[in-house]
């Protein structure tokens, strides 16, 4: 399987939106590849961030992809308006899937909408079980490595397990993980298969987001190396 290119996504929602513009520039000049965009509703997770406007108004500024998780009820809805936006990635969780035919049709919905790239998430207690069924209908998985919504978690390593086994099933797509990573936690998920990498306060609160960003890259890369997961 040929390893895709390790892919750093500063999460945006740690970000001063007071400056967003200058943030999204600061990020991207410390070499982001993605941006991640968080989305909840306060109703899938007890917590309400960003719509389709503020999207928009990053997506004018950016000049890198838009990694946009939906953890809202309705991606139906509301899917199409943030893929209108400027979602370069567009991810969807399974929980709100009842079946995995609705996954499918949601995935292809997110595709008719013109998203380039269409991503499927699940929660720490949720079955990987639930996803390999649509695996040949998505680019990414995002696998939660806390459980979204709540601030302050701690990194949940039993999580790993599922990216190791997304690779013995032969998923050769992004195998993103979200949720306390860190110097510490991105060496560990690149040996267990993730290619992609979303991180938040330790990447927008470093005094050298260039510095600290580029040793991810580097943690990630020397980690996937001693790794027959990512290879």
């Amino acid at each position: 399987m040929r390893a895709l290119p390790i892919t750093i996504a500063p999460s945006i929602l740690s970000c001063d939106f007071a400056r967003i513009g200058e943030e999204v520039r600061r990020a991207e000049d410390a070499g982001a590849d993605w941006l991640h965009v968080d989305v909840m509703d306060g109703h899938f997770v007890p917590n309400l961030t960003i719509g389709p406007p503020v999207v928009a108004a990053i997506a004018k500024v950016a000049r890198v992809p838009l990694d946009v998780h939906l953890m809202i009820t309705d991606p139906w809805t509301y899917g199409p308006l943030f893929a209108k936006a400027g979602a370069h990635v567009l991810t969807f969780h399974v929980e709100v899937c009842p079946t995995p035919e609705k996954a499918r049709e949601l995935a292809a919905h997110f595709r008719a909408a013109g998203v380039k790239q269409v991503g499927i998430s699940l929660n720490p207690d949720t079955p990987l079980e639930r996803i390999l069924p649509v695996l040949d209908a998505v680019d990414l998985v995002l696998v939660m490595s806390v459980f979204p919504g709540f601030g302050g978690q701690a990194f949940l390593p039993d999580v790993l397990a599922k990216t190791r086994a997304l690779r013995e099933h032969g998923y050769a797509g992004h195998v993103e993980m979200d949720g306390g990573l860190n110097a510490d936690t991105i060496p560990r998920c690149a040996e267990a298969g993730c290619d992609a990498f979303v991180s938040g306060s330790a990447l927008f609160g470093a005094s050298d987001m260039r510095s600290t960003l580029a040793r991810f890259r580097e943690l990630a890369r020397a980690a996937r190396e001693k790794s027959t997961h990512g290879r």
